[in-house]
């Protein structure tokens, strides 16, 4: 037998049953073997699937508000009663907008409008919250497993999940707007940027609230320190999935292979945050003298590599780009 590819109601237009193959034409086969709308629930069905297949990006978008709203509405609270939290959250996320700016300016295309930018910066935040319901709910999972339990779980569930989510924030929100393949990777950087912004303002308030509650210290010193230290791994969050972003737009111009591409670009942005991940959880053991000072020096170094290659990718592009404009 022959299997064809599907469309997106997992029916093939290019297979027949075999009753209707003989029977067609000449005998009426309504929800025998063939099928159209006739009855009421037939129209009551029809309507229904247009409805939930035009509102399935909505229905998406407002669980992420539930969620976002459920988890953070504590952070969100505690930023208004103290603005000085809201404004160190915004210092911390400075070094991850420079990244931005520098992609979206040295895009050799069209700069992306600001609109799509805004809205992606968004959603991710609001998607962020998916994230954090998984990872929640799947740690104690891994945590079973010794010695490599966290290795697995950031392999398996955190790179996957969070750059799933960073790249459901463009494809959500300015799939439409990309209009070249490096424009995915502006879009994705901005995914990226949000994620970090909320992440950034909730390592934040915890921090705070952690010394307000031992009493050891004051909390707001607490809070620049621990904004001070995500000012350096915001960066890592628009670098990873910048890569997503790329491989995003690649698959827009290659619609064969979309499905492929999409998941390899999320598989390198997973692998490289799980890498990330899984390194700053177990250098400190294994590196004497490790502290803040190390710290900094090993994300810096880190983030200059994978900023490296992506800076590789993005100049072959930008070659080819000039190339074929002649420009």
């Amino acid at each position: 037998m022959r299997y064809l590819p599907r469309d997106a109601a997992g029916v093939s237009d290019d297979e027949t049953d075999p009753v209707a193959a003989a029977l067609s034409g000449s005998t009426d086969l309504y929800d025998i073997a063939d099928w159209e709308p006739r009855s009421t629930l037939d129209g009551v069905s029809v309507s229904l699937y247009g409805l939930l297949h035009a509102s399935r990006r909505w229905l998406l978008v407002a669980l992420a508000v539930l969620l976002f709203v459920a988890q953070l509405a504590a952070t969100i609270l505690l930023a208004i009663r103290q603005p000085e939290l809201g404004v160190l959250a915004a210092l911390s996320a400075v070094p991850a907008l420079a990244i931005v700016g520098y992609l979206w300016y040295g895009d050799p295309t069209n700069r992306e409008p600001l609109e799509p930018l805004a809205i992606t910066f968004v959603l991710s935040i609001l998607f962020a919250s998916i994230a954090a319901l998984v990872n929640t709910l799947l740690n104690p999972l891994f945590s079973f497993v010794p010695v490599v339990g966290m290795v697995l779980y950031f392999f398996l569930v955190v790179g996957p999940i969070e750059e799933t989510v960073k790249w459901l924030a463009v494809r959500v929100g300015a799939f439409g707007s990309i209009n070249a393949v490096v424009d995915g990777v502006v879009y994705g950087a901005v995914a990226g940027l949000g994620f970090a912004s909320i992440e950034n303002a909730l390592y934040i308030s915890q921090g705070y609230t952690q010394a307000l509650s031992a009493e050891s210290g004051e909390p707001i010193v607490a809070a620049l320190q621990t904004a001070t230290s995500r000012a350096f791994v915001g960066p890592g969050h628009v670098l990873y999935s910048s890569f997503a972003g790329y491989y995003l737009g690649l698959a827009k111009f290659n619609s064969d292979n979309a499905g492929p591409i999409v998941v390899k670009g999320i598989l390198v942005a997973a692998l490289i945050h799980a890498t990330y991940n899984t390194a700053v959880t177990y250098l400190p053991d294994l590196i004497p003298g490790w502290n803040l000072v190390v710290f900094v020096g090993f994300v810096i170094t880190f983030d200059a590599v994978v900023g490296y290659l992506l800076y590789r990718k993005l100049k072959r592009y930008q070659s080819h780009y000039h190339r074929a404009t002649n420009s």
